[in-house]
């Protein structure tokens, strides 16, 4: 069999129609689903990232920014509504590639997820103990600097980072009706704060804070102008990374060919108008200027200290002080079930990998009982705690929203394939105005992808080296499709990955200077030529 070989939608739809003790239990209705996307969406984009968008990149114009961000997952949005009406099993973009677009760009786009996914819910745990770290100290407790901190932090190890991935890890091994209740509330809990923030702020906007409306560019690319709100767009699309983790619980979903699209594209048209909203009062309340800096980390917080009334001497005292101190407790809430949702969508994407002998057999074992793949769980309980516990928190954001724009590009470019070679397959939600909306939902995830740092990019495509690596010495091995005839292919794609990261390398570090050059590039370098020369001898043995 090709590396390209389809998983046929007859198999897929077949493994949806399962039940029993070895499957998913289908628990989710369209509510729940809302819900859970709510729940991934409103976080730690939101309650920080706004800030530093808006402060160093946009301006007012972040509103701006957000609408760009929200084309981009509205396209891409309506190509998952589509796919998840079509294939209502576990898997998201990884399932909907195999069936269109071959084994190995699943594999990829699988691989991919997991920047998504894992990376996110370890650096959102990071920042999740930075949080609860202030809400105590606000009630006079402080906790000891070597358990709340890693070692390159002054500390030993993050104890708050791990304890709640552990917690919400558990509550996932115990099933998703229960996860999801608890989410649920949650999700209640912080959406009421923000429309208590967009309600108070309103009435303290000045306009004049909107002057000038966009910043005029500093003469440095992506910094204020139009390249600067594009260059925000593709930050704060961090803020919209979740919606798509909504797919990943088909399986779990009662009436998924309904009750999917309802869920996907609802919780994205909750948050945009929030979001939108949102950033409007907060760079109106106080001058896009002030989130610049070490405190447009906590931006809600320094917009809600400018909500009050102007004292003779020019500073401003707060009308509502107790405000503070629920927002934290919101960002808390907030990250909680972000940090839910990324390990539900982690361990499903794994689950259907798993069924297909592209990774080890214990990620889809189902627990007797709560019917969950709880050694899954419990693996990513033990990695991203284990990162949680030991790596500090400058984990750069870029490279979970450029894996997220990725897989919005495959699936965008899948709905493509899936309407020439399948035109007859049952679907209950049709994305309208194709191939517009695919091609724009390329276009935009790939224009926001291209103002992402160079470095970001670097660090793709050696993710995307290790994977490949994986798939050609174990998936395509083990795969039940199998990939006999593609050993050829696969070594002339791992000699072309080495070349491209060699030559990122190269360019980034031509731009930084090659005097400064540090361990990190060298490696990188040998990685890659080492890749070149292995690849280049496996497709000479092949000939």
């Amino acid at each position: 069999m090709s590396i390209f070989q389809k998983k046929p939608l007859s198999i897929l739809l077949e493994e949806s129609r399962e039940e029993g003790e070895h499957t998913l239990k289908k628990t989710l209705g369209p509510y729940k689903l809302i819900a859970l996307g709510l729940g991934a969406i409103i976080g730690a984009g939101l309650f920080s990232i706004t800030g530093l968008a808006a402060g160093n990149y946009a301006g007012p114009a972040i509103t701006i920014s957000f609408m760009v961000a929200a084309a981009g997952c509205c396209f891409a949005g309506l190509c998952y509504a589509e796919f998840a009406s079509m294939l209502p099993i576990a898997g998201s973009a990884y399932t909907y590639s195999y069936a269109t677009l071959g084994e190995f760009i699943a594999w990829v786009i699988g691989w991919d997820l997991v920047l998504e996914y894992a990376v996110a819910a370890a650096t959102v745990s990071i920042s999740w103990s930075r949080y609860a770290l202030k809400l105590f100290e606000g009630l006079d407790i402080y906790l000891p600097v070597e358990l709340t901190a890693c070692p390159w932090e002054g500390g030993i190890v993050n104890l708050p980072a791990a304890l709640i991935v552990v917690l919400m890890s558990l509550l996932l091994i115990r099933g998703t009706e229960s996860s999801s209740l608890i989410n649920s509330i949650i999700v209640f809990l912080k959406v009421t704060v923000v429309l208590v923030f967009i309600i108070l702020g309103w009435h303290f906007i000045r306009t004049e804070n909107y002057v000038p409306y966009i910043p005029e560019n500093t003469g440095e690319w992506g910094t204020f102008g139009f390249s600067g709100i594009i260059r925000a767009a593709a930050i704060v699309f961090f803020a919209f990374i979740g919606f798509d983790a909504v797919s990943t619980a088909a399986q779990e979903t009662k009436n998924p060919k309904k009750n999917m699209p309802v869920g996907i594209l609802g919780s994205l048209f909750i948050c945009t108008i929030l979001y939108v909203l949102f950033s409007h009062v907060l760079t109106g309340v106080t001058n896009y200027a002030t989130f610049q800096g070490r405190d447009g980390i906590a931006p809600v917080a320094l917009a809600i200290d400018h909500m009050g009334e102007v004292l003779p001497d020019g500073s401003i005292r707060p009308a509502f002080p107790w405000l503070n101190k629920a927002i934290i407790l919101a960002i808390l809430a907030g990250y909680s079930s972000v940090i839910l949702v990324m390990l539900l969508g982690q361990s499903r994407v794994f689950y259907s990998m798993s069924r297909d002998g592209l990774l080890p057999a214990l990620f889809s074992k189902i627990h007797p009982k709560y019917r969950t793949p709880y050694k899954s769980n419990l693996l990513f309980l033990t990695l991203i705690g284990i990162f949680a516990l030991f790596v500090p928190a400058n984990v750069a954001g870029e490279l979970t929203s450029i894996g997220t724009l990725l897989a919005f590009i495959i699936v965008s470019s899948g709905i493509l394939v899936m309407r020439k070679k399948m035109p007859d397959a049952p679907r209950t939600f049709k994305t309208p105005w194709v191939p517009v909306v695919p091609i724009l939902g390329i276009g935009i995830c790939l224009f926001m992808m291209l103002f992402l740092p160079f470095d970001t990019w670097i660090r793709l495509i050696l993710w995307m080296l290790v994977g490949h690596d994986i798939y050609v010495f174990y998936g395509s091995r083990r795969s039940k499709l199998g990939a006999k005839k593609g050993v050829g292919r696969l070594s002339l794609i791992g000699s072309g990955i080495g070349l491209l990261l060699a030559t990122l390398v190269i360019l980034h570090q031509t731009q930084t200077g090659w005097k400064e050059i540090s361990f990190f590039p060298l490696f990188l370098l040998i990685l890659s030529f080492g890749h070149v020369a292995l690849y280049g001898i496996r497709y000479y043995k092949k000939l």
